[in-house]
């Protein structure tokens, strides 16, 4: 398996990964543990809130977004971490039964002024339902390591 360092990260649209089916059960597991509300436990007070549904939590959306990114390339990068998250968006519900995609782009990459030796990769990544729904939109950047020589 190749290991991607910042040279293998060019502007534009880099990879969609999935699909990552999502269980009722796991957006009840997730809600129970860490995000309790209503809507996103209980079908009677989901029907009533402004959701019209049970819902998975947005934090359980990211959670998977993460585990997808981190599949599709970020477990094979040169990736030292990241400084934060610039965006989230949650723009649609994850529901129950959801089949997850997820579209990446690297909207900047640029050599640390700092650093040298490493770059600065921004990621928007999409993740949208079967449908084309776009349900969240992160944007966020890494710092990745830059290949033997590169910064000489």
């Amino acid at each position: 398996m190749t290991t991607l360092t910042f040279e293998d990260f060019k502007p534009g649209h880099f990879g969609t990964f999935g699909p990552r089916h999502v269980s009722r059960e796991e957006i009840l597991a997730f809600a129970a543990e860490f995000d309790p509300q209503p809507m996103h436990l209980d079908e009677t007070a989901a029907k009533a809130s402004m959701l019209g549904g049970l819902s998975g939590s947005g934090w359980h959306l990211g959670s998977l977004m993460m585990g997808m990114l981190f599949d599709g390339f970020i477990g094979r990068t040169e990736s030292l971490g990241s400084p934060g998250v610039n965006e989230l968006r949650w723009m649609s519900p994850l529901r129950p039964g959801d089949d997850l995609t997820l579209d990446v782009e690297v909207s900047e990459a640029r050599v640390s002024n700092s650093r040298p030796e490493t770059g600065i990769v921004t990621f928007k990544a999409s993740a949208r339902n079967a449908a084309g729904v776009t349900l969240c939109e992160l944007v966020s950047p890494i710092i990745v390591r830059r290949r033997a020589g590169a910064a000489a």
